[in-house]
């Protein structure tokens, strides 16, 4: 190598150059630490941060504002004054000025004590459940990092979840505050449709949007409530009359004594808690929403209710999605834009929506509210999971499936489309994932339900400790003469339709001898009840007694198909057509479940 002559002002300039360019790189690399750092330290809740002081107190002797120390962050399509309300988009952000007024709810909360202390993270327009942002990042679920928060009300869910807040702001649409709360582990309320002012809130579906809040904690809940709703802190006692939707717990895999005996065990213990009652939800919905027949695929398996809450989350979306397209049609066809690869399908289905027929859409919104209000009248809790799956992993390519789809919105629909006021709530974990249960009633019943909830909170987290660590009991065996016997009496029954009866012949039959045949039989009496759930499991348990049993595996592909979970549905009735070709039966239910599932 031949030696530098320092004495060239050149070499000096180029070791001068280089020495920057390792300080620069240095810097880089320190604010992406720093960014990285502080993505963590917030759980990459915020979109933006800023602070929004509380009102003043009043002088003494005056009580202190009711929200006074709480802090709290908003969805980001609520207005802030002299900020850009960005809507979760970045097209939208860049195409409009920043807001001339704050929100009627964020002032409603500062006068009340608390501050606001940013801007939080939301699916694209609002159009998603998943939490998922492709231009601004998916904030990290607390409970569950690897996977999704939930939407469209993401950041703020995890803002609360985090302990970064005391409690947040969204909005409910289809779900977008609700699912947020259950992945998270939070509570979450969406409040009677109107009863909250929009005032400084971007729309999706005026008919559909709820201004919402979550927390960590039922008091705090509860006081947000009673400063939004601006509802009287006396009101007359009222009894408890609640109603737990059968068929809806047959969507989720989560035991029953976790979840429904939790609630009717600490029903038990509360004075003014009336006795349970049960209910098949969907089968009321068909018999009192007329309207819905027209959107009612006809299907020789889905006679069972099912099907009419499938129908009420196909008019939940198509309302969704003309209003959308009310709204933003214009700036829309402005405007090129970037989306997010799970909005594109909302935005092409809104743009594209004929408004043929429309009145229908609203026809049902009107009976749907007025048979909850017949059913629930002024005293009644509607209990169901809040969501039936659990939350995909991150970055999962296959996305939410159409099974889990159904499952999801046939749930989400019925608050949605009613109007009715809703509570998620915290009911411990299975398999480490959050329970979250919902308490559903009348619109207008707003703080009957947040005082239902608060009253009632305590004795659940006991009742869950308790049942977290019970066991089922065993089934007991018998004699095989005397389990043929009651075998036959169960037959008879079913041939005489007399299905309850049957169920309760083949279960002494079962107790006395473990045998495929009577799980089958049972199960077949069970899928005539809309039992779709214990049906499933019968059929499993016979199975896993005789491989062979081709019954059982239709049977189980029918229960299967009617909650929706269609892949396994076609594996069931595959497996029938493998050990009987030529069944008919089986080959029309395989073509119907590949129309579903592609």
């Amino acid at each position: 190598m031949t030696k530098l002559n320092v004495s060239n002002p050149k070499v000096w300039v180029v070791i001068g150059v280089g020495f920057a360019g390792i300080l620069i790189l240095a810097e880089v690399n320190r604010r992406r630490l720093k960014a990285r750092n502080s993505i963590k330290q917030d759980f990459g809740a915020f979109i933006e941060r800023i602070e929004l002081l509380p009102f003043s107190q009043p002088p003494p002797p005056a009580a202190r504002l009711s929200l006074s120390g709480l802090s709290f962050a908003i969805k980001d399509n609520i207005d802030v004054k002299e900020y850009v309300t960005g809507f979760g988009s970045p097209d939208w952000k860049r195409t409009h000025e920043v807001a001339t007024k704050t929100a009627m709810v964020v002032t409603a909360l500062l006068k009340h004590g608390s501050t606001c202390v940013g801007k939080t993270i939301m699916d694209e327009f609002g159009l998603g459940i998943t939490g998922e942002n492709v231009h601004y990042g998916t904030p990290t679920n607390p409970k569950l990092p690897s996977h999704i928060p939930g939407g469209s009300s993401s950041g703020s869910a995890v803002a609360v979840a985090a302990e970064l807040v005391d409690f947040a702001i969204g909005t409910d649409t289809t779900g977008c505050i609700r699912v947020p709360a259950a992945f998270c582990g939070v509570f979450g309320f969406r409040p009677s449709h109107g009863a909250v002012s929009t005032i400084g809130v971007l729309p999706v579906s005026q008919s559909l949007d709820s201004i919402g809040w979550l927390a960590r904690d039922p008091s705090v809940l509860h006081r947000v409530g009673h400063v939004l709703l601006q509802i009287p802190s006396i009101e007359p006692k009222r009894t408890r009359c609640f109603v737990i939707a059968d068929d809806l717990f047959q969507l989720c895999n989560i035991p029953k004594q976790k979840t429904v005996y939790v609630v009717t065990k600490v029903i038990e213990k509360l004075s003014g808690y009336q006795t349970p009652k049960h209910l098949n939800l969907g089968q009321y919905i068909a018999s009192n929403v007329p309207s819905l027949k027209g959107f009612i695929e006809q299907s020789t398996i889905q006679q069972n209710g099912m099907s009419t809450l499938r129908a009420l989350s196909s008019v939940m979306f198509l309302l969704q999605r003309y209003e959308f397209n009310t709204n933003y049609e214009e700036w829309m066809k402005a405007v090129k834009l970037r989306l997010g690869s799970q909005v594109t399908n909302h935005i092409a289905a809104a743009v594209t929506l004929a408004p043929e027929n429309i009145k229908v859409l609203y026809k049902v919104r009107t009976e749907m509210r007025a048979a909850m209000q017949n059913l629930l009248k002024n005293d009644g809790i509607l209990v169901l999971p809040t969501i039936a799956d659990r939350p995909l992993k991150l970055k999962s390519r296959k996305g939410l499936s159409a099974e889990v789809h159904d499952r999801a919105f046939a749930l989400l629909g019925i608050a949605s489309i009613s109007g009715c006021c809703q509570a998620a709530i915290p009911f411990g974990e299975h398999d480490n994932y959050p329970i979250s249960l919902s308490f559903i009633a009348s619109h207008g019943t707003d703080k009957f339900l947040l005082d239902t909830v608060l009253d009632m909170y305590s004795s659940i987290q006991e009742e869950v400790s308790i049942q977290s660590s019970a066991s089922p009991l065993p089934d007991t065996n018998g004699s095989i003469d005397a389990s043929e016997f009651l075998k036959e009496k169960g037959n008879a029954a079913f041939k005489g339709k007399q299905w309850n009866k049957a169920v309760s012949y083949y279960t002494e039959a079962i107790k006395l001898n473990d045998n495929a045949t009577y799980y089958s039989n049972r199960a077949a009496a069970y899928l005539e009840l809309g039992c779709f759930q214990q049906a499933e499991e019968d059929c499993t348990k016979a199975i896993s007694l005789d491989k062979k049993n081709v019954k059982a595996y239709m049977r189980r592909g029918t229960a299967r198909e009617s909650l929706l979970f269609y892949k396994e549905a076609l594996q069931d009735i595959r497996h029938a057509l493998v050990l009987e070709p030529q069944n008919k039966f089986a080959s029309v239910s395989e073509k119907r479940l590949r129309k579903l599932i592609s």
